[in-house]
C-alpha cells in the first residue's frame, strides 16, 4: 500500500510539511490522530473547502483518525488570515447553528462517529479559559517579534485598517487547540490552508515546549482556477455545498464548466479516480475533453449531494444540451402564474425573475450581445414578448450564453 503522504503529493495536496521524512515514516503506522480547523462564519461550507476534507477522507481511508474541529470559540476572535478587514464578529448561537449545517456537509465525506473519526468545538476548551491563567501559562512562549514576521500579520499591519489586538490572540488560540488536542486525544499532525502555515508551526513549537513531544504540519496550495478565480467562486458567488444554497445541479455545472487546463488537477483533488485514470482523462483532446468533465461533475457530484442528485444533475445537463423538455425536473426552476404568461412578460424581465441576470439594462446587454436563448433559439428582439404560446411541453427553457440554463414552467 502507498504510504498517505506518498499518495497526498502525487495528487498535488502537499504545499508545505514539517520534516517530511519523519511525517512520512509516522504514516506508515496508522492510526495517526490528525486534525483540520473549520470556519463557522457561515452555515455551509464552500468548493475552497472540498481540498482539505479531501485530503481528510485519504488519511481515513488509510486509516488514519480525523478530527474536525469547528471553531466556536476562534470564530469569537476571528482569524486574520487572508482577510484584509477584521471579521464580522458572530453571537454563540449563530456560530452553534453554522456548527450542525457543517457538521452534516463534512459527514457525507468522512466518519465522524467518535471511534473512526471526531467532531469538536474548540468553545468547549476556549471558553472556559481564565485569561491571566492563559498569558501566563501559554502566552510566555510567544514572541512578538515572531509572530509579526507571519504574513498574516505583516500584510494587515500595512493596511490603514490594522491589526486589531483580539485578532494579535488568534495565533495562540490556534496554538493552544493543538496542545489540547494533543493532550486529549494523541493528535501529532494538523493540516490546513498555506496561510495557516505561521499558526500550524506555533502550535508544534507550543507542543514541543510543554511536552516535550514532536508534532507535524502539512499545508494545502491555496487554488485559483486557470482563470485566475478563487477556487469555489463564481460570477454569481460561492459555489456552496448546501443544496439550499447551490443546488446539485448548479454544483454539477460548476464542474462540467471547468477550464481545460483546470481538469487534470481538479480531477486529482476532488474525486477518488486511481491517478491512472485522472491522466488518462485529462490527456484526452476534442470533444472527448466534454466527456471527462462530466466525469469530474458527476463524481465530485455523488461526494456532495449523493449518487441519485448526481444523476439527476447529469440528465438534466444532457437534456438541456440537446435543447430538450426530458429530464429537465433537476435544473433550477421559476414558477410563473399563468395569467402573468398569458398577458405577455417582456423578455428581460423574464430573464431577470429567472436569476440569469442582475439588472434589466444586463438583460438587454445580453441580448444584443446574441447571448440569450428561448428553448434553444436565440432572442434578437430587445421587445420580445414571452407567452403561453411559448410553452414546449409544458415548460420554457432560457438559456445565458452557452452554459447557463433556467426553466420557466407555469401555475394556474
Amino acid at each position: 500500500m502507498s504510504n498517505t503522504l506518498d499518495v497526498l503529493q502525487e495528487r498535488g495536496f502537499v504545499q508545505q510539511c514539517t520534516d517530511e521524512a519523519a511525517l512520512h515514516k509516522v504514516l506508515d503506522q496508522p492510526p495517526v490522530v490528525f486534525y483540520c480547523g473549520f470556519d463557522p462564519t457561515a452555515d455551509s461550507l464552500h468548493c475552497g473547502s472540498l481540498v482539505p476534507i479531501m485530503a481528510m477522507a485519504h488519511l481515513q481511508r488509510a486509516g488514519h483518525t480525523p478530527i474536525a474541529v469547528i471553531g466556536g470559540g476562534t470564530a469569537l476572535v476571528g482569524d486574520p488570515s487572508g482577510k484584509t478587514e477584521l471579521r464580522k464578529l458572530l453571537s454563540p448561537e449563530e456560530i452553534a447553528r453554522n456548527g450542525q449545517g457543517i457538521l452534516a456537509q463534512i459527514q457525507r465525506y468522512l466518519t465522524l462517529d467518535g471511534t473512526r473519526g471526531l467532531f469538536v468545538n474548540n468553545a468547549d476548551w476556549l471558553g472556559p479559559l481564565r485569561y491571566i491563567d492563559f498569558l501566563r501559562d501559554i502566552g510566555r512562549h510567544f514572541r512578538v517579534n515572531e509572530m509579526l514576521r507571519a504574513e498574516a500579520y505583516k500584510q494587515r499591519l500595512e493596511r490603514e485598517e490594522g491589526l486589531s489586538f483580539i485578532e494579535f490572540n488568534y495565533q495562540l488560540l490556534q496554538a493552544y487547540d493543538f496542545l489540547k488536542l494533543y493532550q486529549q486525544h494523541r493528535c501529532v499532525l494538523q493540516i490546513g490552508g498555506d496561510d495557516q502555515w505561521s499558526n500550524i508551526l506555533a502550535g508544534t513549537d507550543l507542543i514541543r515546549k510543554l511536552e516535550a513531544k514532536t508534532a507535524w504540519g502539512l499545508t494545502f496550495p491555496l487554488l485559483t482556477t486557470a482563470r485566475g478565480d478563487k477556487m469555489g467562486k463564481t460570477a454569481q458567488g460561492a459555489v456552496w455545498l448546501a443544496a439550499e444554497r447551490t443546488s446539485p445541479y448548479d454544483f454539477y455545472q460548476y464542474w462540467i464548466n471547468t477550464d481545460d487546463r483546470d481538469l487534470e488537477r481538479f480531477l486529482a483533488y476532488f474525486t477518488f479516480l486511481p491517478m491512472d485514470e485522472v491522466r488518462r482523462l485529462s490527456r484526452v483532446e476534442g470533444s472527448a475533453l466534454q466527456a471527462s468533465k462530466a466525469v469530474l461533475a458527476f463524481e465530485a457530484t455523488k461526494l456532495c449531494h449523493g449518487e441519485a442528485e448526481a444523476e439527476k444533475a447529469r440528465q438534466a445537463s444532457l437534456a438541456a444540451f440537446a435543447k430538450s423538455s426530458d429530464d429537465l425536473s433537476a435544473m433550477p426552476t421559476t414558477v410563473l402564474p399563468r395569467a402573468k404568461l398569458a398577458a405577455g412578460i417582456p423578455i428581460a424581465e423574464v430573464l431577470l425573475q429567472a436569476g440569469l441576470v442582475e439588472s434589466k439594462k444586463e438583460a438587454r446587454r445580453l441580448i444584443e450581445q446574441g447571448g440569450a436563448y428561448l428553448n434553444g433559439k436565440a432572442v434578437t428582439q430587445l421587445d420580445f414578448t414571452v407567452r403561453e404560446d411559448c410553452l414546449e411541453n409544458g415548460a420554457i427553457l432560457l438559456r445565458h450564453g452557452k452554459k447557463k440554463f433556467h426553466r420557466i414552467v407555469v401555475q394556474d
